[in-house]
């Protein structure tokens, strides 16, 4: 039997009914799977089986799904280096950690529910980083969530936005390109499916950011948006209990909650500090070679949201 961490019985149900999961074949499964990186000559990529399962999971359990996933998670972060590059377990990214601006909860929305990721604009100061330093350090916990969230990876996983205090100086940083390419890197590469995006206290500016966001967006993702006037709207959807106490809930606090994050985060030291070896070397991929265009579209000269 592969090594792999037990789940509950509630995500056991779940990965069964809804992801096509059969425990009696789950090590063929996984051996299928690297069978396949095998004969890729093109293709470096983590083997373990907490990591593979992870795409398993994500695509039901589709075997050929599971090798364009893989595909498509290494592809895209050998082309954009600006995001995936020189990811390390660093003074600057803990820094960033220790904002608060993105926690990840400890309960998720039930049992076997969808893991809750909360992200507090607020408490991003654009003049000490920027977007792309900030983005590039949730790309991480999300990869780490591969390996280490079982709600995350069968249940999926949710991101509300607060959006109360967002700066003119944040959002006179984004880039549309880059959040274009980021949502086709959650549609095509991740496998940790995102449920929903859940954005509260929008100002109209911010309102108009999101809305455009959401707009590049693969079509899937678009449907995934939802605007709420305050928390007292949001609470109808997702009760307030399972927020962090500063929010009105019973989720942890964030000093906890960051602490937590901050021990999880030292102890991927290693494994980011082997990220660089794996990936696509498009000179060996058999056939038509991959390039940003093929995997993105032709993006045109966009790059920075106009605030007037």
């Amino acid at each position: 039997m592969p090594n792999l961490r037990p789940i509950n019985n509630e995500l056991r149900r779940i990965a069964a009914a809804e992801l096509n999961e059969v425990e009696e074949r789950v090590a063929a499964d996984l051996e299928a799977l690297r069978d396949w990186l095998a004969k890729q000559p093109y293709l470096k990529a983590r083997q373990d089986a907490q990591f593979l399962i992870g795409f398993l999971r994500g695509c039901k359990f589709s075997l050929e799904k599971a090798k364009s996933k893989l595909d498509h998670f290494y592809t895209i972060k050998t082309l954009m280096p600006e995001l995936f590059g020189n990811r390390v377990v660093d003074d600057k990214n803990l820094a960033i950690l220790q904002t608060g601006t993105y926690l990840r909860l400890p309960k998720p929305w039930g049992p076997g529910g969808p893991r809750i990721q909360i992200t507090n604009y607020d408490r991003f100061d654009p003049k000490q980083f920027k977007l792309v330093d900030f983005f590039r350090y949730w790309t991480m916990t999300l990869e780490q969530a591969i390996s280490e969230d079982d709600n995350s990876n069968i249940s999926g996983y949710i991101e509300i936005n607060d959006m109360a205090k967002v700066s003119f100086s944040f959002l006179a940083q984004v880039d549309l390109k880059l959040l274009k390419r980021v949502g086709v890197f959650l549609d095509k590469a991740q496998p940790s499916r995102l449920k929903g995006v859940y954005l509260i206290n929008c100002p109209k500016e911010g309102m108009a950011l999101m809305s455009l966001a959401k707009s590049l967006m693969p079509s899937k993702l678009q449907q995934r948006f939802y605007f709420f006037k305050n928390l007292e709207e949001f609470s109808k959807v997702i009760p307030l209990e399972y927020l962090p106490k500063e929010y009105g809930g019973s989720n942890g606090c964030i000093s906890d909650i960051l602490a937590e994050a901050e021990k999880q985060f030292l102890s991927y030291k290693e494994y980011f500090a082997e990220d660089s070896q794996y990936g696509v070397n498009e000179q060996l991929r058999p056939g038509q070679r991959v390039d940003a265009d093929s995997i993105f579209g032709i993006e045109g000269s966009f790059r920075k949201l106009d605030i007037d």
